[in-house]
């Protein structure tokens, strides 16, 4: 009999013993240790960064404390994720933001220094045969040094972020850790984790959503007013901070994170409410099918057709290995190591986090999948889009570090492509036009998931930032203006709204990146191109999606479509092609759906 997966992850290979591991104490310790170093190597005068082997001795320094940095965040978010309630790794994980903040501290030095550099010598180092890889990171750290506040003052503003700026993002970690939803399924009742609630929003029985629903309303109803005030001043700080830097759009920075340009992302929405009346067809459809006159919010994520089957975690990973074995072997291979070497917390029980994530060690040159599977289509979605993550990660292990500091918008391209890849093969493998359906509206599902649910979060922050700069936002005003939102961005196509969905949606809470969400969007798009032309030119594909992938840290986004796809992305019609790619297949279930 062939043995089950594991379902637990395997975290002692990182660090054995989880949040008492001495190994970890360790670790932080050599790390503080060099952050010290190189700290006092800026704080001499004439550190010599104009020659070129005090440059890359630097650039060596700063590459490999980087790394470790990034190995104890993820090991404390892998920690904290799969079990809420341990307060130990909650109390390292105070320390490592604090290092952190440490090491941002000198990287602000060191960008002082950069500043320091003449023209001349500049363009001499990045001259430089083992230099010129880091020119595009280089000159972008160099370039956004120039635009921010004075290096003493960037100094002071990270330092005090750690108990204040990213205290509220913590507080409201806490507040999730700590809330249980009170459910009654067939007449027992239960005490549910976020996550596992969440889940039982797609249930196939209405009366279980719409009771499960009222359930999370009022349990996160009781949490508005803890919540208001983390975003509040999560928000607050970041338009204090803009502002003292000269900054007068609060888009400024998350488009400088991705790269991107905002007529980019401004033609991508546009693209894609020239099509909203397509969008809105099938939320009419879906509401004929259960039954309704008009969608409820709990109603959107609700399985449709005849044939409704758990798939069990194993079935899951082995149409996931078959399925990217079509497209990729390489992704097939890994995909089955990460399974087998247990780098995968699926297991369902109480005291995990809500939500999914892929992070990565770059030390041990491994990832960590996070989720809760319970065994629905959309969970073997959930499973193949953060193994995309971690593939694309994979294949940047050998580039130097600098270089694999790749933005949200394109992480989310990696994994959305590999969950194309196993929906797209569903549907077109399904045996009858019932199991067509059920799968196809799974992908549909996603589709408004990106084209509304992320369009609604992104028109909330954007409303929330210009309210908030006129003083605190009441919990009763962050209602109105996430079901404001909602309402734009469905095309009022919903009988109800989730009000509290601001606060409920982790996303908005992560200090690290503002605006967590049109990055998806992007990310689903831009896949959709990338698969169009994996499906034009077949098996010969594969190792230009892995360069496209490792090119993914040192390009502006417009200039990672031109080199290899050949287009332009600031166009309103290179989205274009790509929206309608995706609304082919809402065309597929109004047809199928016609006599129904």
């Amino acid at each position: 009999m062939t043995k089950a997966l594991p379902q637990r992850w395997d975290m002692d290979v990182i660090f054995p013993g989880g949040s008492e591991s001495k190994d970890f104490w360790a670790f932080l310790g050599t790390v503080e240790g060099d952050i010290a170093n190189l700290k006092a190597r800026f704080e001499q005068s004439g550190a010599g960064l104009h020659e070129i082997a005090a440059f890359k001795a630097v650039v060596t320094q700063v590459q490999s404390i980087a790394v470790r940095v990034r190995q104890a965040g993820a090991f404390i978010s892998c920690l904290t994720a799969q079990n809420v309630k341990d307060e130990p790794a909650k109390l390292l994980g105070g320390r490592v933001k604090s290092i952190s903040a440490a090491f941002g501290g000198v990287l602000t030095r060191w960008e002082e220094q950069l500043l320091a550099i003449d023209e001349a010598a500049w363009e001499n180092l990045l001259a430089d045969e083992e230099l010129q890889p880091l020119a595009f990171v280089l000159n972008e750290r160099r370039r956004r040094a120039q635009e921010k506040l004075s290096p003493e003052q960037e100094v002071l503003a990270n330092d005090l972020a750690v108990d204040g700026y990213h205290a509220w993002q913590d507080l409201y970690n806490t507040v999730v850790g700590r809330m249980t939803i009170e459910v009654e399924i067939n007449g027992e009742t239960k005490q549910m984790s976020v996550g596992q609630a969440s889940n039982l929003m797609s249930s196939p029985d209405r009366a279980v959503r719409a009771h499960v629903f009222e359930k999370w309303k009022e349990a996160w109803g009781k949490e508005t007013e803890l919540c208001a005030q983390a975003l509040n001043h999560l928000g607050g700080f970041r338009l204090a901070l803009y502002r003292h830097r000269g900054w007068d759009s609060v888009l400024r920075e998350p488009l400088d994170i991705g790269r991107m340009q905002e007529k980019t992302l401004d033609a991508m929405w546009q693209a894609i409410d020239n099509r909203k009346d397509r969008l809105v067809a099938y939320l009419e459809r879906k509401a004929k099918l259960l039954g309704v006159d008009k969608l409820s919010w709990y109603d959107v994520g609700a399985p449709v057709g005849k044939v409704h089957k758990e798939v069990s975690y194993d079935e899951a990973a082995a149409l996931i290995v078959e399925h990217f074995n079509r497209f990729n072997p390489s992704m097939a291979e890994f995909a089955q190591k990460a399974f087998d070497e247990g780098w995968i917390e699926a297991e369902d029980r109480p005291g995990k986090r809500p939500g999914g994530f892929c992070t990565s060690f770059p030390v041990s040159k491994q990832s960590r999948v996070f989720m809760t599977y319970a065994g629905s289509a959309s969970n073997v979605s959930t499973l193949a889009h953060e193994l995309g993550h971690a593939y694309h990660q994979q294949v940047m292990w050998d580039l130097p570090a600098l270089n694999q500091n790749y933005a949200m918008n394109v992480a989310e391209t990696a994994s959305t492509f590999a969950e194309m890849i196993l929906a797209d093969a569903a549907v077109k493998n399904a045996a009858n036009d019932d199991e067509k359906l059920v799968l196809l509206e799974d992908k549909l599902q996603s589709m408004i998931a990106f084209f509304m649910n992320i369009h609604a979060r992104f028109i909330f922050e954007k409303n929330f930032y210009e309210k908030r700069k006129e003083g605190l936002v009441s919990a009763t005003d962050l209602d109105r203006i996430m079901e404001e939102a909602q309402k734009q961005a469905y095309n009022g196509a919903l009988a109800d709204y989730e009000p509290h969905f601001w606060a409920s949606k982790l996303h908005f809470y992560i200090t690290s990146y503002p605006f967590y969400n049109f990055p998806y969007t992007f990310g689903y798009l831009f896949s959709m191109s990338v698969y169009a032309r994996a499906l034009e030119e077949g098996e010969s594909f594969a190792p230009k999606y892995d360069a496209l992938l490792q090119d993914t840290g040192r390009l502006m986004v417009e200039d990672l479509a031109k080199k290899h796809l050949g287009e332009d992305m600031t166009t309103v019609e290179f989205w274009q092609k790509a929206v309608d790619l995706a609304v082919a297949d809402i065309e597929e279930f109004l047809r199928l759906t016609e006599e129904a």
